[in-house]
């Protein structure tokens, strides 16, 4: 019975990695060009109500993080992006600590393909909201980086 659970935890979680990937790669309308953050005011201060800041502070922001808690089918229960470059998940206690890593970097992936061209951070946060992952992208190298 317990392999059962693992094996469809893992198969849960390689889904939600090849979801991300297809979707995101041929999803290209939804793809926002490159903001300049110094001119562009932040969402927040202007007449907006909680629950459009509550996945996103942009418009390409709340799409992405209602996407990412819709396609992870149950994986993670809730996500926000902020200022289209930092993307925080709370995962659901279905996610076993192995498998956190690549839940991760598939997130990253797609996070990079909707906001290109800019440095991106993930933010893993667990059941209880503590934060237990941050995964950097740094465009330059193309490289990621696990803290």
């Amino acid at each position: 019975m317990i392999l059962l659970q693992q094996s469809r935890k893992i198969l849960a979680t390689f889904l939600l990695i090849g979801v991300l990937m297809i979707t995101t790669a041929c999803g290209g309308t939804s793809t926002m060009s490159q903001v300049d953050r110094s001119t562009t005011p932040s969402a927040i201060g202007r007449d907006v109500t909680y629950a459009e800041l509550e996945r996103g502070n942009t418009p390409g922001g709340q799409t992405f993080g209602n996407w990412v808690v819709q396609a992870s089918q149950g994986l993670v229960q809730d996500a926000f992006v902020r200022d289209n470059n930092k993307l925080g998940v709370v995962i659901s206690p279905k996610v076993r600590p192995n498998e956190v890593r690549p839940l991760a970097k598939s997130l990253v992936q797609g996070f990079h393909k909707n906001f290109p061209k800019q440095d991106l951070k993930v933010l893993i946060y667990a059941p209880d909201k503590q934060l237990i992952l941050t995964t950097e992208y740094d465009t330059q190298t193309n490289q990621v980086k696990y803290t």
